[in-house]
């Protein structure tokens, strides 16, 4: 991580990994240990890995499936996207993942709507994302996979920059 004046600049990680249900915790664990350079609070990291969980699990539950798989005649490995930034003291995660998409977004951000009520999902995944997190932005399309962006404000300065 690159410092002036003891302030955090930027640093930057790029993980990618399969879509299996095993690699959530990864993601989780990876992210907190990426962001401990900046001495966050515990609830700070337990927002974070919070967000990241249900993000991942999205991809994972939600992005891939056997149906879209056959579908589109795939064969290549389905894989989860993760891609941290760290500028001065926000954290960036973005959760990436080539899978089906979403038609409708803001439904799908709904608090309670699943797609996959059979598999016991709470449609909270969204929800929880907003809440832990500062930001959310949710990009998707029919056949051309989701992207996840939060972000969070470690620290005890302001989110919104101040002028002097």
């Amino acid at each position: 991580m690159e410092t002036k004046n003891n302030t955090i600049l930027r640093n930057e990680m790029e993980i990618t990994f399969d879509a299996i249900s095993v690699n959530e915790a990864f993601a989780r664990v990876a992210v907190a240990a990426f962001v401990t350079p900046l001495n966050p609070t515990m609830e700070e990291v337990s927002d974070i890995k919070t967000a990241v969980s249900e993000a991942v699990t999205n991809a994972i539950i939600h992005g891939y499936d056997s149906e879209f798989d056959r579908e589109n005649h795939r064969e290549e490995k389905n894989q989860v996207y993760l891609h941290c930034i760290i500028e001065d003291d926000v954290l960036e995660v973005e959760v990436r993942d080539k899978g089906k998409g979403i038609e409708n977004i803001e439904q799908a951000m709904e608090p309670l709507f699943t797609t996959k009520p059979e598999l016991d999902r709470s449609g909270m995944g969204f929800a929880f994302m907003e809440a832990f997190m500062d930001d959310l932005e949710v990009n998707s399309g029919p056949g051309y996979g989701t992207s996840v962006v939060m972000k969070k404000k470690l620290g005890t300065t302001s989110w919104i920059l101040q002028e002097e």
